[in-house]
């Protein structure tokens, strides 16, 4: 299975508020409020850090959930959310993070 590199589109309009995440895609006006898991994996989604490594450095660390039940549901939210617009999925880095121009 190919990894997955995930980052926040920047056709949304996202808040937190009252410690939770709300987001709209500016592409087809869905509106989305994410629990804390969710919450974590938005906040993660830089472009250059694996999907994976985000469930098992983060959501598995945070939560003491299962590796494989944790992956599982974070590809499932990745794949909604894309589906909106709401993040971009690659199978490669979406920012060079060795780029000098990039901070």
């Amino acid at each position: 299975m190919a990894e997955k590199y995930i980052a926040r589109s920047t056709e949304i309009a996202a808040r937190m508020l009252g410690g939770e995440m709300m987001i709209m895609s500016a592409q087809d006006s869905t509106f989305f409020t994410l629990n804390e898991v969710a919450t974590v994996i938005w906040q993660a989604a830089d472009g250059c850090t694996p999907l994976s490594e985000i469930v098992r450095g983060k959501i598995c660390q945070e939560f003491e959930v299962d590796a494989e039940q944790a992956q599982r549901g974070a590809e499932r939210f990745v794949d909604e959310l894309s589906q909106h617009g709401i993040l971009l999925v690659s199978e490669r880095p979406l920012i060079d993070s060795s780029d000098p121009e990039i901070s």
